[in-house]
């Protein structure tokens, strides 16, 4: 049961108070106590390591009353009345008839039983408890149905569809395209649709007003719910949730029914009967009772004559029910047969069933008729008679798992028809785990079949036993059976097996009792087969059942003498020995009446030594008596009939006495058989006494083995409990003597016997023990609360009878540790505090003479004689001395409690334990009642040893005790409603504070001595039931202690979570009123959470700031809630990072409270919510301190907004240590004291971040308190916040923002199949585990390192973050680092409902933060630091806008803005430029939005921007270069801007400039929008052309070829252009960076006007803002290898850093240029790009038909590269048969191209330099760099074809200008210039070789020399196989003079290259010479072999000269022009 708040008060506030002074005294110095101890003012402060003592509760309100109606605020802090019930619950039961016997001289026991099992249900009902977390979990699911119904939120996000559409054809060109004039623009805006305006936009309304319009607009559908939206709290951090226990019923298994439909033989001639039963072959026993049927007809049943009449429908029954506990696949269904007794063996009998068939029947007429005759004898004379016939069995497992037809081979016995069609293999459920290799099986479900067996085996007569059948059936399981080879009975039975239903109709008990629902009484029944389970089931008997099973096993007479061979033995059961008192107490079996006298074995048939397989089932009488027994009479039975010979003839006797020494006698018996009758007397002996007279079959030895089997619910079958049971019963009698066993028990001796009896049952086994552990329990607490009275003197058993119950306890939960429910709690147990405890009824009134009538009060502990003042030194004394285990040193945790008990026993007069120490029993005497909760308390308090281990084991069953017994007594003693201070004395009060105080340092101790997690008692909320505030104090303090505090804190962070689960947490926290004076003589101070920085200055309002601060006053009047802020300030502190599972927890605990509160019913009006938000208000300071540890949610974790200023932490936190006592911790200090003393080895982690998920769930509790907190209060606490402050509450609302920002329903699409909490924190739960704070690692470790140098370890908490078990160690299935079993896909319908959830969620929060923002707006009025809070405002304005908000959430968000620019116009337009230009920013971007009324706001705001900007300096500078700036950027960043939406908000612009009757008559609105206008038009081809790089790129630039940020962010690792202006820096860039720079640092004339204002007070246009851009461009010069140009931007850069005295800058700088000097150098690979030319030609490239481009690609880039990739793109965009490339460089004849296709030519090309150039560009960098002009060569012939002879070689040479110099931001830059040079052959001739005489000159002076290379160049020159080349060239064109004098100088030139050709040649052999080794010589002298033929061959061409070169004049007829 929870705790019960209101039941006690205990005032123990001195007993932690006085320990903590004196240990404030003993540690005075100790910085760690001094650091907490804030002063605010002159008086010293509680820390918040210090927890305080709470108001009382009553005594404040009746100070404090309500002054409210009835209703919802007068409930929230009124308890109620009502609160705790006591009801009578009716038990139920599953039978018509009562099943108990009748009233009457009833036996103690039975009476007992049948009082325990018939009584109704006590329980203990709190009213409210519905509404507590621990019964109505704030679940996953129950988040579900509050989230059924939600609106659809609409998001830019999800509008936005990105599909594939065509490109169009027509793709224009960029520079010959006008942009479009302004008559068109003008006319194509104008005919555009505008959207909606919005009424009353443009009329003048007072500010307040507005306000009050758009507050109540924004609190339109909401939700109500903030954390309904928000995931469920963890279920892992669910410590508190409990579930009321079952109600004690009956134990059944699962449950099949099995219908016996029809049995048919071959033959039919006599009858025939059965019997089912379970059988399991591996555990060798029989699981069920038999159930016995008759499926004979009529007229064969006629047979036989009845002799009782008509049979009991009861015996009827042709279907049962059984129950199997342990599934198995051993179970077998045994079907036995048997036949009435007739003469022959059984092969005889069954011989006719055999052979004859039933096709044969004419032909076998004559044998039947026979047959039938013989067997009508039989039956009329011996039909009393069986015989057994034949047997066969069903292996169940087939029945579940086999699928198909079920026919069964001979082996199996058995043939199947399934019922609905073919079976199917289900999927097994797991009940319990067999051994190792086996299967599990389930008979749960399956599907209902229908067999057919068709084969019987007869049955052998000498192998009857349940021996030989578990042999026949494990056999059976054998592919080769030995049963196959016998021959078969042939039969059909058909059987319907089935999964039993929950509530079967017409269904009778084991008992024949009426199980409901039994409509009619004459429907054939069915039974429940009684269970015997194969393994022991512990469960409490809960029903009456007294039944006793007989099984006869053998029978051995063969030395009988005589005629013993047909023997039968009849069973009685009698009351006396007269033969008239046998009872009718046996169950009748098939066909008979319900109940006989007698029962009979079957007969086997000339056989003197019988087996036996029958079951006899006896209803035993309630009230047994010495004289009841089982009488045993053995007959020889005469099969054919003799003349005066009778039927049956006695041959023995033999008899069991039931009861021995009062116990049930069971158990395998083998008896001696008497040949005469028994003589008189007989009853009360066994067989085995030799009585005189007597004959003895076999000399008196056992030759009848039996067995009887108790199923009892009233003898317990244990010795211990017998015996403690029936001292019980003789103490209750009080006669004197009684004979116990052998003994004689007196007066004198019983309390010895008593003693041992309870002491005893430690010795009983565990299922006897838990089958009556109901009746145990209830007469243990009888002698605790009752001691028994013997010869006038109380028995103080009291001690023994709680050590019992102690061990009991413990015992039933180590041997049911598999079956534990949640939190480790025995729910068997638990049921029976719930519904079976009761308080010991009163002893009524003795007359005994001897005590003069005088009342008798039994104490446990007398409380008799006065109790002294030194009672705490005998208490310590004894508990010291009767526990070794316990150290005894100062400073001990049991030298605390010994102080505790002896410092409050010190304020009594009366000694309650003199005589439990001095003596066991003390004259009764009238005194005060005991109560039983008393004496728990004191029994627990004083209890040592073993003893104590066991109850601080299992506290949480003996805490449940003791709140249910004091709800019974108040309810009792109707003080239910009496004030809580007169409910219970003060003595009692002591004891639960000993209490409290010894469980609490027993958790602490324990962690102290080993380090490790021991088993540790779950604290409950019982303490806290007992209603007192200040023992979670107590608690509190003492547990964060020893040498693992982390996991003491996670203990007592689950406490506090168990105990703010309570249903009335609210009221307890006193929420109503305003924070009264303290009942200190302390003022109010600051939160001890900012250490010295708080928020609350003296100017505030103490009422107010004393609302928001964890003070004094606030944590003693709301204490519980007090108490969870603390701990989560503790936590977050500075120091105390690196706990990941301690944040968890702590923000979890929090998280719980606030979503019970919105589940709340009570809660759910706004100002009850209200007033319970105004508790939490503390949490928003906590926060604001903690912000800088929060998980930065920003993008990119970018810096945020505003910079976090985190107060210093006064105070030098490592300077000294805190003893580790628990004393000390008492003290205070818990999370310093283990932040000092983790593991030093591991690392903490990073200070500063919480988890995502912690940070999330953190900043959503936080949005709930803004949510629901009071607006005046929030307002006031806003208005007293210092700047820092409230700068960082913004900080906060801005991280809020970011945290539950939208991210679209593909986001959702991506993670779901992961959640998203778990996912967040996987990092950090592995960091811990690896960590060793959590997990079996940890353990594993610490005990390997183990020694004496070392410290333990600590351990992991007993309940671990991670998970809800404990103890983990190495068990894989629980371990807390399992892979992830969640759900794998989600549905669609999850999907679509998540991001449904997701989009309100972020919706509701912006709408949170946004009504922050207006009470923030509303108190800086007149605040000193107006400006900067309002630009902290609409920094998260403008934030709110940018994180994909809804549309619903934009519309109150640009209603926010409005008002607030109209309120503080001078923000945007006279102070910072940034903020004007991201509201320009984000208006735009949503006036191009999809969604139309997120256009219509947007382009309202846009609008009254404008006109605010006009209203103020008659213009629109600021506005128009924003606005301008914002479209260029929003142009190149976004990528899925729509023009046509962004068109329609420009029309709405005009639309209100139209209405607008202050700007009607102005055109600057027009103008603006018409321009803007215009850039938008050019944006209609960039969205044609978003998948080609290289257009998209040119068409940004040109739209924002006067605003540069744009183009320059997406190319930044490309290129640089720097937005210089100012003609002397112009000139320096240009001169030593880029040629591009002049051109580029102009602003068109058409956006702004140079001398407008505002045009240069951007950030860039500052001096800071130039060193920035200057730095930024070095950067990436440096990255993009450009070392040279590093040089020039430092040059401006030097004279900067050297004015402003930078010296630091200046050194790294130098360093830098130094690095950059370096590389040059050392001549570093630089790969500066390679260049095509690219030609478009066809009419479906649009206006780029014909246009030519030099691309730029990487260094490496080959032609096929960029080939391919051209066509692909345009084969994708055409169509892949439209595209083709044009091979070679020769000019392109349009005419013969396919007009229908697209061609592209591609060519590579080379940068050309003019002879004057390459005297300038000298270095590598400098050929690479500045490039405008290309080369790219075209050999031809002028017949068209591409190469031929030399003399008809022709080249072209092809030089192209581009518009501007490479490198460049764009990476294809248009030629603007072509010009071609046509080469002669004698030209090509020339040039080819210069180019070779190069080549040699190169090689030959290369240093060093490679002689490689050498040899290859030579080779190509003078080597025989190519020197037909140079000596072919030269007999071509120096063989003649040519005929043209126009050639003689290019003939001349050729000579003269020849000439220095053959020098270089013979240069190079000379150093190839000088070169070479031996090996090479004659490869040298080969290559001069050939050098000299080459020189002769050409010294004739050579030597020839052209006479006319040297003639004086030319002439000048070649020159002139004609004409």
């Amino acid at each position: 049961p929870r705790a019960l708040w209101p039941l006690t008060r205990v005032s123990c506030r001195t007993v932690a108070a006085e320990v903590r002074k004196q240990v404030s005294r003993e540690h005075g110095g100790s910085p760690q106590l001094s650091k907490n101890a804030v002063l605010t003012g002159l008086s010293p402060q509680v820390p918040l390591t210090e927890v305080v003592e709470p108001v009382d509760f009553e005594e404040y309100l009746a100070a404090h009353p309500p002054e409210l109606e009835p209703g919802p605020l007068r409930d929230l802090i009124e308890f109620p009345a009502d609160d705790v019930e006591v009801v009578r619950e009716p038990r139920e039961c599953r039978t018509l008839e009562p099943g108990v016997p009748d009233e009457g001289k009833l036996d103690a026991r039975v009476r007992d039983a049948v009082q325990v099992y018939t009584e109704d249900w006590l329980v203990v009902r709190r009213k409210y408890q519905r509404l507590s977390t621990m019964y109505s979990p704030n679940t996953a699911e129950r988040h579900r149905q509050r989230q059924r119904v939600l609106p659809r939120q609409v998001f830019e996000l999800d509008e936005a569809r990105y599909h594939l559409e065509e490109l169009k054809r027509r793709s224009p060109s960029l520079d010959d395209t006008p942009r479009g004039s302004w008559a068109s623009s003008v006319f194509d805006l104008k005919n555009s649709v505008a959207d909606p305006l919005l009424p009353a936009l443009l009329e003048h309304t007072a500010m307040e007003e507005l306000d009050r319009g758009n507050e109540e607009l924004r609190k339109e559908n909401r939700h109500p719910e903030l954390l309904a939206l928000f995931p469920a709290p963890d279920e892992d951090e669910a410590v508190e949730r409990c579930s009321l226990p079952e109600v004690p019923r009956e134990h059944f298994g699962q449950r099949i029914l099995v219908k016996c439909l029809s049995l048919k033989f071959e033959i039919e001639i006599e009858p025939i009967f059965g019997t089912l039963a379970l059988y399991d072959i591996k555990e060798k026993k029989k699981i069920s009772e038999n159930f016995y049927f008759d499926l004979n007809s009529d007229q064969v049943k006629g047979l036989l004559r009845a002799p009782g009449g008509h049979p009991a429908i009861s015996t009827l029954a042709r279907s049962a029910i059984f129950s199997i506990t342990h599934p198995s696949p051993d179970i077998f269904l045994v079907i036995k047969l048997e036949k009435v007794l007739q003469q022959g063996d059984i092969g005889d009998c069954c011989e006719p069933y055999m052979v004859m068939k039933e096709t044969d029947a004419a032909k076998n007429k004559e044998k039947l008729e026979k047959l039938r005759g013989a067997a009508e004898q039989f039956c009329s004379r011996l039909g009393r008679y069986r015989m057994p016939f034949a047997w066969t069995a069903i292996h169940l497992l087939n029945i579940v798992s086999t699928a198909g037809s079920l026919e069964r081979d001979p082996a199996d016995a058995e043939s199947g028809e399934p019922r609905r069609g073919t079976w199917n293999e289900r999927k097994r459920r797991t009940l319990e785990r067999m051994s190792a290799g086996e299967e599990l099986c389930s008979f749960a479900s399956f599907r209902p079949a229908t067999l057919t067996v068709t084969n019987f085996f007869k049955q052998e007569g000498d192998r009857l036993s349940a021996e030989d059948l578990y042999k026949f059936l494990a056999d059976m399981r054998r592919p080769s059976s030995l049963l196959r080879r016998l021959r078969p009975i042939t039969a059909q039975l058909k059987v319907d097996i089935s999964p039993a239903p929950e509530s079967p109709h017409y269904c009778l008990s084991p008992e024949l009792l009426h199980v409901k629902p039994y409509p009619d009484p004459r429907v054939r029944p069915t039974k429940e087969i009684l269970e015997f389970p194969a393994h022991e089931v512990y469960v409490p008997h809960t029903t009456y059942r007294n039944l006793l099973y007989v099984y006869p096993q053998s029978l051995n007479f063969s030395s009988r003498q005589g005629s013993v061979r047909n023997i039968a033995v009849k069973v009685q059961f009698m009351a006396g020995e007269d033969p008239s008192q046998a009872l009718p107490v046996i169950f009748g079996k098939s066909s008979c009446s319900e109940f006989t006298k007698d029962a009979y074995t079957a007969v086997v048939y000339h056989n003197r030594c019988p087996e036996f397989y029958e079951e006899f089932k006896l209803w035993l009488p309630p009230a047994l008596t010495d004289n009841h027994h089982l009488l045993f009479t053995f007959y020889h039975v005469s099969c054919q009939p003799k003349q005066n010979a009778p039927l049956e003839t006695p041959v023995g006797y033999t008899w069991v006495p039931l009861l021995q020494h009062g116990r049930l006698r069971t158990g395998p018996l083998c008896l001696p058989v008497s040949v005469e009758k028994p003589p008189p007397s007989y009853s009360v002996l066994t067989p085995d006494v030799q009585l005189p007279g007597m004959k003895w079959v076999d000399n008196h030895k056992g030759v009848f083995h039996v067995e009887l089997l108790a199923v009892s619910s009233v003898h317990t079958q244990d010795p211990a409990l017998d015996k403690f049971f029936t001292l019980g019963h003789v103490l209750e009698e009080s006669h004197f003597p009684v004979r116990l066993r052998d003994a004689v028990l007196t007066e004198s001796n019983v309390e010895g016997e008593l003693r041992a009896s309870v002491a005893g049952l430690r010795g009983a086994g565990l299922g006897p023990l838990l089958a009556h552990c109901h009746q145990v329990l209830d007469k243990l607490l009888l002698l605790i609360a009752r001691p028994p009275i013997i010869g006038g003197q109380i028995v103080n058993l009291g001690r023994t009878a709680f050590e019992a119950m102690a061990v009991m306890v413990n015992q039933i939960h180590q041997g049911l540790e598999a079956s534990q429910g949640q939190h480790h709690h025995n729910p068997l147990l638990a049921a029976y505090i719930h519904f079976a405890f009761r308080l010991p009824a009163e002893p009524p009134p003795t007359g005994d003479g001897e005590l003069g009538g005088a009342a008798i009060q039994c104490a446990t502990l007398s409380r008799a004689t006065g109790r002294p003042a030194s009672l705490h030194l005998s208490r310590s004394k004894s508990i010291s001395n009767s526990n070794p285990d316990l150290a005894t040193t100062p400073g001990s945790p049991d030298d605390e409690v010994q102080q505790i008990l002896g410092s409050k026993a010190c304020e009594r007069s009366s000694n309650r334990l003199s005589s439990f120490l001095e003596r066991s029993s003390a004259p009764a005497a009238p005194t005060r009642p005991t109560l039983l909760h008393e004496e728990l308390a004191l029994q627990w308090v004083v209890s040592t040893g073993a003893v104590r281990e066991a109850v601080i084991r299992q506290a949480w069953f003996f805490f449940r005790l003791l709140v249910s017994s004091l709800a019974l007594h108040l309810h009792q003693a109707q003080k239910l409603e009496a004030p809580r201070r007169q409910r219970f004395p003060s003595r009692f009060v002591d004891d639960i504070a000993a209490l409290v105080g010894t469980v609490s340092i027993e958790i602490a101790s324990r962690y102290q001595k080993v380090g490790a997690p021991a088993p540790l008692p779950r604290v409950p909320p019982s303490i806290p039931s007992l209603s007192i505030p200040s023992c979670p104090s107590m608690i509190g303090s003492r547990l964060p202690s020893a040498q693992n505090p982390p996991a003491l804190v996670a203990l007592r962070v689950d406490f506090l979570r168990i105990v703010c689960s309570h249903e009335h947490y609210v009221s307890l926290n006193l929420p109503w009123h305003n924070l009264s004076p303290p009942a200190s003589p302390s003022p109010s101070v600051s939160s001890a959470t900012s250490q010295g920085s708080a928020f609350s200055s003296p100017a505030q309002d103490q009422r107010v700031a004393g609302m928001f601060e964890l003070s004094g006053p606030y944590r003693r009047q709301h204490f519980l809630v007090g108490l969870v802020l603390t701990e989560l300030a503790l936590i977050l502190e500075p120091d105390a990072e690196g706990v990941f599972f301690l944040h968890k927890k702590v923000i979890s605990a929090l998280h719980n409270l606030l979503c019970s509160h919105d589940a709340d019913v009570r809660y759910a009006a706004p100002p009850v919510r209200a007033h319970v938000a105004q508790l939490y208000l503390p949490l928003l300071n906590i926060v604001l301190d903690a912000l800088p540890q929060l998980y930065d949610f920003t993008e990119n974790h970018s810096p945020r907004g505003r910079l976090v200023t985190v107060p210093g932490d006064e105070g030098d936190s490592d300077s000294g240590t805190i003893s580790q006592s628990v004393a000390m911790a008492i003290a205070g200090s818990p999370l310093r004291g283990w932040a000092l003393t983790r593991l030093s080895p591991q690392p903490p982690r990073p200070a500063g971040t919480l988890s995502a998920e912690a940070s999330r769930t953190l900043l959503a509790c936080v949005l709930w308190v803004l949510k629901n907190g009071d607006a005046g209060v929030l307002h006031s606490w806003c208005a007293e916040l210092p700047p820092l402050h409230l700068g960082r509450l913004l900080d906060l609302l801005y991280v809020c923002v970011a945290c539950f920002e939208y991210k679209g329903r593909k986001a959702f699409e991506r993670i779901s199949s992961l959640a998203f909490k778990k996912s967040l924190d996987m990092k950090a739960r592995l960091e811990e585990a690896i960590l060793g704070t959590v997990g079996a690692r940890q353990e594993m470790v610490r005990r390997s390192r183990a020694c004496p140098c070392t410290p333990p370890q600590p351990a992991a908490p007993p309940r671990s973050p991670l998970g809800g078990q404990e103890s983990v160690r190495w068990r894989k299935n629980l371990a807390h680092w399992r892979p992830n079993s969640d759900k794998v896909d989600k549905s669609r319908e999850e999907v679509e409902q998540e991001v449904l959830v997701e989009g309100n969620l972020a919706t509701e929060a912006s709408l949170v933060v946004l009504d922050t923002l207006e009470i923030i707006v509303q108190t800086v009025l007149l605040a000193e630091a107006k400006e900067s809070a309002l630009d902290g405002v609409l920094r998260v304005l403008l934030h709110s806008m940018a994180c994909t908000p809804s549309a619903a959430f934009l519309q109150h968000c640009f209603a926010s803005q409005r008002a607030l620019v109209s309120k503080f116009p001078e923000m945007l337009f006279e102070e910072d430029t940034e903020l004007c230009a991201d509201l320009c920013l984000r208006l735009l971007r949503h006036c191009s939005s999809r969604v139309a009324a997120i256009r219509a706001h947007a382009s309202a705001s846009l609008y009254l921007l404008m006109r605010q900007n006009f209203e103020i300096g008659h213009n629109f500078a600021r506005v128009k270069m924003q606005v301008t700036m914002s479209l260029s950027s929003l142009v190149g960043t976004s990528s899925n801007f729509n023009e046509e939406h962004l068109r329609r908000s420009l029309k709405t612009i005009l639309s209100y400039a139209e209405e607008d009757a202050g700007l009607r008559d102005s055109s600057f609105v027009q103008d603006l929008v018409f321009n803007l206008h215009m850039i938008l038009t050019d944006t209609v081809k960039m969205k044609e052309h978003q998948e080609d790089p290289e257009m998209l790129i040119d068409l940004m630039y040109r739209t924002q070829e006067s605003w540069l940020p744009a183009p320059c962010s997406d190319h930044q690792p490309r290129s640089l252009l720097l937005p210089a202006r100012g003609s002397r820096l112009t000139a320096r860039l240009r001169q030593g960076v880029s040629s591009n720079v002049l051109e580029e640092s102009a602003v068109s004339d058409d956006v702004l006007a140079p001398d407008e204002e505002g045009i240069c007070s951007g950030k860039f246009f500052t001096e800071l803002g130039l060193v920035g851009l200057l730095e930024q461009a070095a950067a990436f010069f440096t990255l993009g290898g450009l070392y040279e140009a590093v040089n020039e931007v430092y040059k401006i850069l030097i004279p900067i850093y050297e004015a402003n005295r930078e010296f630091k800058k200046l050194a790294a700088l130098h360093g830098k240029l130094q690095d950059a000097f370096g590389k040059i150098s050392s001549q570093v690979s630089r790969m500066f790009g390679t260049y095509f030319r690219v030609g478009f030609y066809g009419s479906k490239f649009g206006d780029l038909d014909e246009q030519e481009f030099v691309y730029k690609e990487p260094s490496i880039t080959k032609l096929a590269e960029i080939s391919h990739r051209l066509e692909e793109f345009y084969a994708e965009r055409f169509g892949d048969d439209l595209v083709e490339i044009i091979k070679d460089s020769n000019p392109v004849d349009k005419a013969k191209l396919d007009p229908n296709k697209a061609y592209i030519q591609l060519t590579y090309v080379e940068p050309f330099f003019d002879t004057y150039e390459l005297k300038e560009r000298v270095t590598y960098f400098e050929k690479n760099y500045g490039l405008r002009t290309f080369l790219f060569c075209t050999p031809f012939t002028r017949d068209g074809r591409a190469h031929g002879d030399l003399h008809e070689q022709h080249k072209r040479k092809t030089l192209l200008t581009t518009s501007h110099a490479f490198p460049y931001i764009r990476t294809r830059l248009p030629v603007i210039h072509k010009e071609e040079i046509i080469l002669t052959p004698i030209e090509v001739a020339i040039e080819d070789m210069q180019k070779k005489t190069q080549e040699l000159a190169f090689a030959t002076h290369q240093d060093p020399a490679d002689a490689k290379m050498l040899q290859m160049v030579l080779q190509g020159c003078v080597g025989t196989t190519v020197n037909q080349g140079p000596l072919e060239v030269a007999q071509v064109f120096l063989a003649e003079i040519p005929d043209d004098p126009r050639l003689y100088r290019h003939h001349n030139k050729l000579r003269l290259c020849f000439r220095d050709f053959t020098k270089r040649c013979e240069d190079a052999l000379r150093k190839n010479k000088a070169l070479i080794g031996p090996d090479q010589r004659e490869y040298h002298r080969e290559l001069e072999r050939n050098y000299l033929r080459l020189r002769e061959s050409l010294h004739p061409l050579l030597s020839r000269r052209i006479p006319q070169l040297y003639a004086p004049l030319v002439p000048s007829s070649l020159h002139k022009p004609e004409g």
